[in-house]
């Protein structure tokens, strides 16, 4: 899941509109934010294993950590804890951790059996919706529209930077996606995981987008 990530931190400002969409591209993408680094330090591993799935030749053989659903929902209540120590604020600080825990969620749709229920391994799951490049396609564009309508009736921009700024980083969203899809594989995982930690860099963008727009008077 990709495009589907995104979508939740675009759509969380319905219900959490003083939640910066920065904070929640930070939630929604955290544990892809992690995988990375661990993988720099060998705390997790992967490799590439083209025909693994239809979508993506990654076999994702070894990230407890990260992304099996008790670290998932860890790491939900850390971020969560921390906006609240930040922010004093429960119900906003409840939706930034919900938004970490539906990485997992959102992934158990897409992945096939590879995501551990535990830090030690134990079972593994997911529906395998990678098998289909149409199916993915499908549901991960519904997602991302869905989420951008739920942003844009959300908020509105206060100058061009709010306008100009959020419609490009939808774009470059929807393009980074396409090219996932019909690009060549990684030469390496070292390249992924270097290229991982540019995410950083969206975070910031939706922090600066979010600045110039405002949340609309219900």
């Amino acid at each position: 899941m990709f495009l589907g990530h995104f979508a939740v931190s675009f759509g969380a400002k319905k219900p959490a509109p003083a939640v910066s969409l920065g904070t929640m591209f930070l939630a929604a993408q955290f544990v892809d934010l992690l995988w990375p680094l661990f993988l720099l330090l060998g705390l997790e591993h992967a490799s590439i294993e083209p025909g693994n799935t239809a979508v993506t030749p990654l076999d994702f053989y070894d990230y407890p950590f990260t992304h099996s659903l008790a670290g998932t929902l860890l790491w939900s209540c850390v971020l969560g804890l921390a906006y609240f120590a930040v922010k004093r604020n429960v119900r906003n600080a409840v939706a930034v951790g919900l938004a970490v825990s539906s990485h997992w969620f959102l992934d158990f749709l897409t992945h096939r059996p590879d995501l551990p229920l535990w830090f030690s391994g134990g079972p593994h799951v997911g529906l395998g919706l990678w098998n289909s490049v149409a199916g993915t396609v499908v549901v991960e564009v519904g997602i991302f529209i869905a989420g951008l309508m739920l942003y844009i009736k959300s908020t509105t921009a206060k100058d061009k930077i709010g306008s100009i700024g959020f419609w490009s980083l939808a774009a470059f969203l929807a393009l980074a996606y396409v090219a996932n899809l019909v690009g060549p594989p990684p030469p390496d995982m070292s390249s992924i995981a270097v290229v991982g930690n540019a995410t950083w860099l969206l975070v910031a963008w939706a922090y600066w987008v979010d600045r110039h727009r405002t949340a609309r008077v219900a």
